[in-house]
């Protein structure tokens, strides 16, 4: 499925889905309350993963300067990205979007939170897939650029 010649109703369901997401994480209740324990060290891991959420997310639209677009389909006259944060993580776009989620979810020490992140990551993720169709038809080192470098998460996935 395409969603449009340029992606475009991958966009829409980007700019749906995640405010839908953040809604729900703040007006689900959040579950049963966690251990002590386990609330402060998930509140402490979330202050981590939010920075490297923050990160990933700002480093990648730094680093592709006038490749940026929110279409998954490149731009007519771009160039294949591999420094920066993209020699670590082939779309941190979306990996810092969705690390912001799970630290959400953890700070917040949500279980609908934690599924928000979870949703994030399975769009994101089928996002990138698409994407990377057009990726591999544009530019012929982008099959060996994405053997050696992660897809979404930097070190993990």
């Amino acid at each position: 499925m395409r969603f449009g010649a340029r992606g475009e109703g991958w966009v829409i369901a980007q700019f749906t889905l995640i405010p839908l997401l953040l809604i729900l994480t703040f007006a689900l209740p959040r579950g049963a309350p966690w251990p002590p324990t386990l609330a402060w060290g998930a509140r402490a891991a979330s202050l981590v993963l939010a920075a490297g959420s923050a990160g990933l997310f700002v480093g990648g639209i730094r680093a592709l300067g006038r490749n940026l677009t929110p279409l998954p389909k490149p731009v007519e006259d771009g160039y294949l990205v591999r420094t920066g944060v993209y020699a670590f993580v082939r779309h941190p776009i979306y990996g810092g979007a969705t690390l912001g989620m799970l630290a959400l979810g953890l700070f917040l020490n949500s279980l609908p939170g934690l599924a928000a992140a979870l949703v994030t990551l399975l769009f994101f993720n089928a996002k990138a897939s698409h994407e990377e169709r057009w990726l591999r038809a544009r530019y012929a080192d982008y099959a060996a650029y994405s053997q050696r470098t992660r897809k979404l998460i930097p070190f993990i996935y």
